[in-house]
């Protein structure tokens, strides 16, 4: 199978390199940009709408470009390399792709056409205080009829949260999780902003009787819909780990021919090539899984083997993040422990990404528990 980008995905990939690039050209450029909100270059984030990358996976009657996840996952990676902090995956695939499968007409028409075109951010506002990760809501509850809804309860953290001029709401309602829109600036609505380990910004969100209107049809049970753009953006974080492993091995290989110790290069003493070559083992192990994975998701399988593949992509990813993140540190030596170093950046945004959507012992534990109905085979003599 030919797994080559044709000739549009290349200069999209090269597009978006080139604008990543220069916006993002060193390590004191992000700290400096994501050190205050909204935690990313507004500029930029016009700049991707402007080459038509916000609106990539949406139907071209909702106002997208009517690409998939293969296009998603090309810009997704270019993220990675310089680890921007524009929230693509998260408004994007995410919140973007939650309001296409359940929205109504009106609200695709309304929402993705001014994300597409930058004019507006939104943010899924679902992970609860003290809950494990799952697709069900709890802590935030419904209340209403018809079109008059109201929520109450707290969503922490919720990713980009404080700059969302709309948030794409999961709530308890009789019957299941439904899923409401909230307007950035309605009555009941508190957004506390902060900093993430990893340079980005999250916010408690906090709603009390605030107004919403029920995205697609209110008072149904939309778990189903969470849980395939859940693992859409699962995908999507893993090719931008991708992204910022490859630039971290990168970085690693270039320092160990650069670097001397006792008059010749590092990459003269075979036990640090070695542990190179195990690096980049680890990166190509994952390049396939989530490769795997974003094809399953672009054929359109069943929903359950889309969700199979996600969490086989990101425990890939929670593995191989771990291992090639801690190593370029360690074979960069003292240097790769500074805040002032790229290597230590990388790794911080490759925890974050395991710990997003389910790290990777949760998706370890739930592939285990779908290994039933194997009946006890007897070893062999």
């Amino acid at each position: 199978m030919d797994f080559t980008l044709d000739s549009e995905q290349t200069a999209l990939r090269d597009a978006v390199r080139g604008l990543l690039g220069k916006a993002y050209g060193s390590s004191e450029t992000r700290r400096e940009i994501t050190k205050t909100d909204p935690g990313w270059d507004e500029k930029t984030w016009q700049r991707l709408a402007e080459m038509g990358a916000l609106g990539l996976p949406f139907a071209e009657e909702d106002g997208g470009f009517g690409a998939g996840p293969v296009e998603v996952s090309i810009v997704a990676e270019e993220i990675g390399r310089v680890i921007a902090p524009e929230p693509y995956v998260e408004a994007i695939v995410l919140a973007g792709s939650l309001v296409a499968a359940a929205g109504t007409a009106e609200q695709r028409a309304e929402i993705i056409g001014a994300l597409a075109e930058g004019q507006l951010v939104p943010a899924f506002a679902h992970t609860e205080p003290g809950s494990r990760y799952s697709e069900s809501a709890t802590g935030v509850t419904a209340s209403g009829s018809g079109s008059d809804w109201t929520l109450t309860g707290v969503k922490e953290p919720v990713l980009g949260g404080a700059r969302a001029d709309v948030l794409v709401v999961s709530a308890a309602v009789d019957g299941g999780t439904g899923l409401f829109l909230v307007q950035g600036d309605a009555a009941g609505l508190t957004r506390t902003s902060y900093a993430t380990f990893d340079g980005g910004r999250a916010a408690h969100v906090a709603f009390d009787g605030t107004p919403a209107t029920p995205l697609g049809e209110a008072g149904v049970d939309q778990s189903a819909a969470i849980a395939q753009a859940i693992a859409a953006a699962q995908i999507a974080y893993g090719h931008e780990a991708l992204g910022a492993m490859a630039f971290a091995l990168e970085t690693t290989t270039d320092y160990l021919k650069s670097r001397k110790q006792f008059g010749v290069p590092l990459m003269t003493f075979q036990a640090l090539t070695f542990r190179a070559a195990d690096m980049y083992v680890s990166l190509e192990l994952a390049r396939s899984t989530v490769t795997w994975a974003t094809l399953v998701l672009l054929d359109g399988s069943d929903e359950a083997d889309v969700l199979e593949a996600a969490s086989r992509a990101k425990l890939q990813v929670s593995k191989a993040g771990r291992h090639i993140g801690k190593e370029a540190i360690q074979l960069h030596g003292g240097i790769g422990m500074t805040a002032e170093y790229s290597v230590g950046h990388y790794m911080s945004r490759l925890t974050a990404i395991d710990h997003a959507l389910g790290d990777g012992r949760h998706h370890l534990a739930a592939l285990s528990s779908a290994l039933d109905g194997h009946d006890v085979v007897e070893p062999l003599p």
